[in-house]
């Protein structure tokens, strides 16, 4: 899949409008406390100001639900941009109302205009097409360079693409990046390949777990998806997450592996507690001596050495979804130690994003890896073979 570059088109003495991902986590105060994605966005924003442009850019900040609310400002942001480009960046007090088009109308070469949050505007999640052409009108070139909301079909993502030509837009050096990496990874992955799947629910992961089978070598299974595999063996599982109504079709992925030759691992043992909760009294128990009434919380020490022995040998691991509930300190061991091997293993390493990313963020085993996507979402709808709204208006076409 090629994608219509930046270095494609002339920029110079036009107006650019480049579509980030700045949705930042925060404190308390508003402090930013982890602003890889605004750094991740730099290597497009300082391409476009050395080439003697203005620069306008926009990007949405949690869910403030179609309207201004203080809290959701991209102040905050405005003021790391400041930090980072070394240069003034002047932020509107509004998406597309009389503030923004006055500072747009205003913008000269090299400077840099942030927009509002894109989601104090309605229209913005409902792909409206007149705040998409509001928001088209800013520019004469439209980048998009926000993976992260990449699969979301948004006036700002997919509806504002439908007013440039394929000579007036293009994807970002990060969007471009991402891509790529995830088509190498999933077409001609260095092999043994395996894949590390986590996270809560099956459901979330059922697409990308099927078209992962064919491509991958070894699947390793935790978090609270692994409740529906294990009960789906006939193990007991006390009151651990499970979903019911996948039963059916976890039986059907364990058979699809076995049948492609692709290794399937379960935890063999568990951290249960008596209930959802970081005070409460746990213990380490095989999977299929899980307490009635206990819920498992995290993979156990044994699992953990043997996703240890399953690692040793490979040349490529994709790690999609957390071992265990890695927000509570006492049920974080086993994602910790798993992303401990992953970063010393010598495999090309990727990190799918969202709280994976978080997790090896937190202890500091980020710069380790080989790649950690900055999307989550985005990320597993591209291992589900699936093309994004908001890439597919960006790939050349087959003739050209």
């Amino acid at each position: 899949m090629e994608l219509y570059s930046i270095k494609d088109l002339d920029l110079k003495n036009k107006k650019v409008f480049i579509r980030c991902d700045f949705n930042v986590p925060t404190d308390e105060y508003n402090n930013i406390t982890d602003d890889r994605r605004i750094r991740s966005a730099l290597a497009t924003i300082n391409y476009c100001l050395d080439q003697e442009c203005a620069v306008i850019l926009a990007s949405h900040f949690g869910r403030p639900e179609g309207k201004f609310d203080e809290k959701y400002s991209l102040a905050p942001v405005q003021k790391r941009l400041f930090q980072l480009l070394k240069r003034d960046v002047v932020l509107a007090s509004d998406v597309v109302g009389e503030d923004a088009m006055q500072k747009v109308s205003e913008l000269k070469n090299g400077e840099v205009l942030l927009l509002e949050n894109l989601r104090f505007e309605a229209g913005e999640t409902k792909n409206n097409e007149e705040l998409s052409k509001k928001l088209a009108s800013m520019a004469d070139i439209y980048i998009n360079d926000a993976f992260g909301v990449s699969h979301r079909a948004h006036a700002s993502v997919e509806g504002i693409t439908h007013f440039f030509d394929n000579n007036s837009k293009a994807a970002g050096f990060l969007l471009q990046k991402e891509i790529q990496f995830f088509a190498t990874l999933m077409k001609k992955p260095a092999r043994p390949f395996v894949a590390i799947v986590g996270g809560s629910k099956v459901s979330g992961k059922l697409e990308a777990l099927v078209n992962l089978l064919p491509r991958v070598d070894k699947i390793l299974i935790g978090g609270g998806m692994a409740f529906t595999f294990l009960k789906k063996l006939g193990y007991n599982i006390g009151a651990s997450l499970v979903e019911d109504d996948l039963l059916d079709e976890a039986g059907r992925i364990m058979d699809e592996a076995k049948r492609l030759g692709v290794k399937f691992y379960l935890p063999v043992d568990i951290i249960a507690a008596e209930k959802f909760d970081a005070e409460a009294v746990s213990k380490a128990v095989t999977s299929q001596e899980i307490p009635d009434g206990w819920m498992g919380l995290d993979i156990g020490p044994a699992t953990v050495r043997l996703y240890r022995e399953v690692l040793n040998n490979v040349q490529t691991v994709l790690w999609n979804g957390p071992m265990g509930v890695y927000e509570m300190e006492r049920f974080a061991r086993g994602s910790i130690k798993i992303a401990g091997y992953v970063a010393d293993s010598y495999a090309t390493t990727v990190v799918g994003g969202g709280d994976t990313a978080d997790l090896v963020q937190r202890i500091g085993l980020d710069d380790e890896m080989t790649f950690i996507s900055t999307g989550g979402g985005a990320s597993l709808e591209l291992l589900e073979g699936k093309t994004l709204p908001g890439v597919e208006p960006l790939v050349k076409v087959a003739a050209e």
